[in-house]
């Protein structure tokens, strides 16, 4: 499903949409060039549910965590990763437990399009907007948004 994002509003509506179907265990993995607006999807997707305050870019972290929503969120950036394993030795299992996992650059930590419950979503420079491919794994059908 190809979803039209012209404007940062539409981007906010969005996470709101996201946020809304968002359970334990799904991940949103979100894939594109520098610039997209990964990070901008992410930080709509914790405000609608519920985060207020800053939501800093996880690109020098790598992980963020957001225990106190409903359901948990772990905000990972694995740009910087030079293989999968790393996300292994940062024990990204653990912090994934019972979590929704945001994850920027997914395929630096070897992709996650195998799991049930991931929700990919490709971002794409569209004029002066914003172009989002959506694909749902098997868990997604039926409440993609």
């Amino acid at each position: 499903m190809n979803i039209d994002l012209p404007d940062l509003a539409a981007m906010n509506d969005l996470g709101a949409r996201l946020a809304a179907k968002l359970r334990a265990g799904d991940v949103v993995s979100l894939s594109g060039d520098l610039g997209t607006g990964k990070t901008t999807l992410s930080r709509a997707i914790l405000r609608a549910l519920g985060h207020e305050g800053e939501v800093p870019s996880p690109t020098f972290t790598i992980v963020e965590t957001y225990d106190h929503l409903a359901p948990p969120v772990v905000h990972a950036d694995f740009y910087r990763l030079k293989s999968p394993q790393e996300a292994e030795e940062i024990g990204l299992d653990d912090y994934r437990d019972g979590a929704v996992l945001l994850a920027e650059w997914p395929d630096h930590a070897g992709g996650f399009v195998h799991e049930p419950a991931c929700l990919q979503i490709a971002l794409e420079i569209r004029g002066q907007g914003r172009m989002a491919v959506v694909e749902g794994g098997a868990d997604w059908q039926g409440r993609m948004p």
